[in-house]
């Protein structure tokens, strides 16, 4: 197939106009007609860059304060006209054939995050011309060689001064185009969703008709949850919040793999549920180790010695700069897979530097999640939920027990009732000293994540647990999992409470002199 190779005319229309002067004067150097919009050819001109305003070319005026511009049958015809079997009523009709449309939109996103601009300004930002230039270009990729992101000039004019700009290349470019018409049409779409002040505000309104959702490749990981699955990370389009995996950056390491990353992301969110300095070690999706200290260094070792046989291998966060001697522990004592702290101190960085296959992450100034959007996949489906968000408050606990937890009672069981969140139900937390000490997870009977909890206490990790908390992260439907607290020392229980056998939980809590605190609300994790 024989391609349009030559260049004779091109219509440029940029709204960031950075790279405009550079790209007119490499076109003009060529001989290549230019055909501009009114303010984009003032500049052309002021700076002697020989161009054609539309409005003399289709001798029709820009109105509406420039909302008509580039609409009209000799601009767009000039762009969708096919070379060979429309030739004859281009002629008949005095269209220049466009051979090159290189547009970028107004800065719609950028207006719309902006305090000082209001609802009207904000949609007299949406662009109309532009994407009807794009849409026709890519459409005749055949024929015109459209160009949205401006990183592809210098190669299309190598191309050019080779006269072999191939289809693939022609192809790719109409992809990309495409690609980013439809971007701009979903942050569009979004902001209309968002600020509908016509229609009745309620809760539902979170959860469209319709999902579409836009993410951009950030990089390809080693591999998926198994060797032989392939796996790539995508992150949302939109401004991404500093403090999460998704925003953060690798300082260090082999590359990341699907497995590192859903860990990262759960020992992360966890850690930002403290203010103090705190450490959470992840392992296979759940907290193994977490500790709350008034140092780096203290969170560290705790949470280590809370169960340092699961540690082996495990993902490490931090809330706040990594230092130099919390560094220096971490390589002593343990094999570890990932890093994430907001910052690493340069000392702490060379002590690591040592073990190059320790991967480093920085994720920048932590930011508590408030609200948001949970996916989970299914086959043939996505389920969609808010994010787990619920703010610890004491006036909404129920104290039901003849014995009231004591002040530090009370801090341990609010410390284990957030580390409970971020495992995966059934989960028991016991913890002392804001510090874990043993952690059932992803069991099938409370009972049962009760006795694991038991098990790693004693007979793995030897911690004392008289006067340890329990926290479950939904209700005791039996007694037995009290009784079997009961058995190890645990002195307060933090549960949601809500089972018929309330009562019976109760009464057993009350005969071991065990508090209890009913938080009515659950945290389970699936």
């Amino acid at each position: 197939m024989l391609l349009n190779n030559t260049i004779k005319n091109a219509l440029i229309s940029l709204s960031d106009k950075t790279n405009l002067l550079e790209i007119s004067k490499i076109l003009s150097e060529k001989k290549i007609n230019l055909l501009s919009t009114g303010g984009t050819a003032d500049i052309l001109k002021k700076n002697n860059i020989p161009v054609m305003e539309i409005s003399n070319y289709t001798n029709f005026p820009e109105i509406m304060d420039g909302r008509v511009k580039t609409l009209h049958p000799k601009i767009i015809g000039g762009i969708l006209g096919r070379r060979k079997k429309d030739q004859k009523i281009m002629k008949l009709h005095n269209l220049i054939p466009i051979d090159m449309v290189i547009v970028n939109f107004y800065p719609f996103e950028k207006i719309q995050n902006r305090e000082e601009c209001n609802a009207e300004e904000i949609i007299d930002n949406i662009d109309i011309g532009g994407p009807t230039l794009v849409r026709a270009a890519a459409k005749n990729y055949k024929d015109v060689v459209v160009i949205v992101d401006l990183s592809d000039f210098k190669s299309v004019i190598k191309l050019i001064n080779n006269n072999t700009i191939s289809l693939e290349k022609r192809f790719d470019l109409a992809t990309k185009a495409f690609e980013y018409t439809s971007s701009y049409e979903e942050i569009i779409f979004k902001y209309f969703l968002k600020n509908n002040s016509y229609k009745e505000k309620n809760q539902n309104d979170i959860f469209p008709n319709e999902i579409k959702l836009n993410f951009i490749k950030k990089q390809d990981l080693r591999y998926g949850e198994n060797q032989h699955q392939k796996s790539s990370f995508y992150v949302e389009k939109e401004i991404l919040k500093s403090g999460t995996i998704s925003s953060s950056r690798q300082v260090q390491g082999k590359n990341l793999s699907y497995n590192n990353i859903c860990d990262a992301d759960i020992a992360l969110e966890c850690v930002k549920e403290f203010s103090e300095p705190t450490c959470v070690i992840v392992k296979h999706g759940n907290p193994c180790g977490v500790s709350e200290s008034n140092s780096l260094i203290k969170s560290y070792l705790s949470a280590y010695n809370s169960d340092p046989i699961s540690a082996f291998g495990g993902i490490i966060a931090f809330n706040s700069t990594l230092d130099l001697k919390t560094a220096q522990e971490i390589v002593k004592k343990q094999f570890v897979e990932v890093i994430i702290a907001p910052e690493i101190d340069e000392r702490a960085l060379k002590i690591l530097q040592k073990k190059q296959n320790i991967r480093l992450i920085v994720c920048g100034k932590i930011e508590k999640n408030k609200k948001g959007l949970d996916f989970k996949r299914i086959t043939n489906g996505l389920l969609i939920q808010e994010y787990d968000f619920n703010k610890v408050n004491i006036k909404n606990f129920n104290f039901v027990t003849n014995r009231l937890p004591t002040q530090k009672e009370l801090e341990d069981a609010i410390f284990s009732w957030k580390v409970a969140k971020f495992v995966k139900s059934n989960a028991i937390v016991y913890s002392v000293n804001k510090t874990t000490i043993g952690i059932g997870a992803g069991q099938t009977s409370r009972v049962d994540a009760t006795k694991l909890a038991n098990l790693k206490v004693k007979d793995r990790n030897h911690h004392n647990t008289i006067g340890a908390i329990m926290a479950s992260d939904a209700f005791f439907p039996f007694r037995d999992g009290i009784d079997n607290a009961a058995l190890v020392g645990i002195s307060c229980i933090i549960q949601p409470g809500g089972s018929i056998r309330d009562k019976e939980v109760i009464q057993s809590a009350n005969e071991h002199n065990i508090s209890m605190i009913f938080t009515n609300k659950r945290h389970f994790k699936h």
